[in-house]
C-alpha cells in the first residue's frame, strides 16, 4: 500500500513540473488571422490607371466586386491608415486572391466582361506601355532602408483563374508594400458602340517582426551576453533579422570618489544591427518595438575588469552597496558574483544559481537565491524526504 502511495505521490510530482513546459508550447493562432480587400475604384479610360473615381449608379462596376484579396499567416494586425501585420518566427504572411466573378460573364451579365488592355500602362507605379493582357498585378516592396524594388509585373493574371479560385501572389517578409490589381471592363454603350473603362484594386500594407528582442554577443568569444552580464572584451548588437527595432545605448562610469555611477551624456546614442561597445563602462541597452504597445526590453552589461562594478551589475546592487560587501571580507568572481568570506554556504548557492544563467535573460536583475536552483533538485529533496519517511516506516514495523 505504502509503495502505492509512493508511486502517486511521484507521479503527481513529475505532472506539476511538466504543466508549465505544456502551457509555453502552445500555438499562436497565426494560421486562422485573415485580413480582405476588395474596393474597386474608376480609374478612367487609357489615363495609366492614375484615377481614384468612386463607383457610382451609372457605372458598370456598380453593385458588384470582382474578387478580394486576402492577408493571412500573421499573428496580430495593428489597424491604422495602413495596416501592419506583426509577424512571429514561423509565421509566413501570404497574400492571395480570391476570383469572384465569371471574367466572360461579370455581375451575371454576359455583355459585361474583363478584356485585355493591350496598350496598358500605369503612372502612379511607373510601368511603361505594354500588353497588360487580361488584368495586370502590380506589386512594390520599400526595405527598411527605404529603399524600393522595382514592381513587379504580372500581367495576364487574371486569364485561366475560375470563378471561385484562389490564387498565391506571394510571401512577405518585413517591409512595406503596395499592390493593385488593374482591369479594363468592356460593357454596352451607346447603339451598337461597346464602352471600355479600367479600374483598380490599389491597397498598402506593412509587415513587421513582433519582438522586441535583440541579442547581444561578446566580440571576442562570439558568446550570447545576457542582462546582468560581464565581459572585458565588449559586445557586439544582433537584431536577427527585426530592423524596425528602435535601440537606444546608455553609458554609466564610475564616478572619482568611486561610491557612485555618472552617465556619460557625450556617448548615448541610437545603435543598430551590428553596433559594437568596447570601451569600459556599464551599458544599458533599451529596445523598444514602434509597432506594438509593448513595453520595451532593456539589458544591462558591464564591459571592463574592475571588480566594483563587475560586482554592481552581476548582482543587481548599487556600488556603494558592493563595497560593503566588500569591506566585510567579500571577494569578486571572474562573473561578478559576490563570494561571501563569512559563509561556505552562500557561495554553493550562488554557484548553483549561476548554473542557469540562461533564466536571466528576461530579468532587469540577476536572482542570486536558492530559489532560482532548477527543478531538478527539488524533486531530489523531496525525494529525499520521502525515503527517509519509508525507513523510519519499515523500522517501526519491525519493532
Amino acid at each position: 500500500m505504502f509503495k502505492r502511495r509512493l508511486f502517486c505521490i511521484l507521479a503527481t510530482i513529475t505532472l506539476a513540473l511538466s504543466l508549465p513546459c505544456t502551457a509555453l508550447g502552445a500555438g499562436n493562432g497565426s494560421e486562422d488571422n485573415y485580413w480582405y480587400y476588395s474596393d474597386v475604384y474608376n480609374a478612367g479610360k487609357d489615363d495609366g490607371y492614375v484615377y481614384d473615381n468612386p463607383i457610382k449608379e451609372d457605372d458598370p462596376h456598380y453593385g458588384w466586386k470582382l474578387g478580394r484579396f486576402v492577408i493571412s499567416g500573421f499573428t496580430e494586425n495593428k489597424e491604422g491608415e495602413t495596416p501592419v501585420f506583426l509577424k512571429n518566427v514561423g509565421d509566413e504572411v501570404k497574400l492571395t486572391f480570391e476570383l469572384q466573378q465569371d471574367l466572360n460573364a461579370l455581375d451575371g451579365d454576359e455583355n459585361k466582361k474583363v478584356i485585355v488592355d493591350k496598350k496598358g500602362y500605369d503612372e502612379h507605379f511607373q510601368v511603361k506601355k505594354t500588353n497588360f493582357g487580361r488584368g495586370a498585378l502590380i506589386v512594390k516592396q520599400t526595405d527598411y532602408q527605404n529603399d524600393s524594388t522595382e514592381p513587379q509585373v504580372y500581367t495576364d493574371y487574371l486569364k485561366g483563374v475560375e470563378k471561385g479560385a484562389e490564387t498565391k501572389v506571394q510571401l512577405f517578409e518585413e517591409g512595406d508594400y503596395e499592390v493593385t490589381l488593374n482591369y479594363t471592363v468592356e460593357s454596352p454603350g451607346v447603339a451598337i458602340w461597346s464602352k471600355q473603362t479600367d479600374y483598380h484594386i490599389h491597397f498598402k500594407f506593412k509587415v513587421r517582426n513582433s519582438n522586441t528582442m535583440a541579442f547581444l554577443f561578446d566580440t571576442e568569444t562570439g558568446e550570447e551576453l545576457f542582462n546582468g552580464q560581464v565581459t572585458p572584451n565588449g559586445f557586439r548588437i544582433d537584431t536577427a533579422g527585426s530592423h524596425y527595432l528602435e535601440i537606444n545605448v546608455k553609458k554609466e562610469i564610475l564616478n572619482e570618489a568611486r561610491d557612485g555611477l555618472v552617465e556619460d551624456t557625450r556617448f548615448n546614442r541610437s545603435a543598430t544591427d551590428g553596433s559594437r561597445f568596447t570601451d569600459p563602462g556599464i551599458y544599458t541597452v533599451t529596445i523598444r518595438n514602434p509597432s506594438t504597445n509593448e513595453e520595451p526590453t532593456t539589458k544591462v552589461i558591464y564591459v571592463g575588469d574592475d571588480d566594483l562594478l563587475k560586482a554592481s551589475v552581476a548582482n543587481g546592487m548599487s556600488v556603494s552597496e558592493v563595497q560593503k560587501q566588500l569591506d566585510e571580507g567579500a571577494t569578486v568572481a571572474e562573473d561578478g558574483t559576490l563570494i561571501q568570506a563569512s559563509s561556505g554556504f552562500d557561495s554553493l548557492v550562488e554557484s548553483v544559481s549561476d548554473s542557469d544563467s540562461s533564466d536571466q535573460a528576461d530579468s532587469n536583475s540577476p536572482k542570486k537565491s536558492i530559489f532560482a536552483v532548477r527543478p531538478v533538485f527539488i524533486v531530489l529533496l523531496i525525494l529525499a524526504i520521502i525515503f527517509a519517511i519509508f525507513r523510519a516506516r519499515r523500522g517501526g514495523e519491525k519493532k
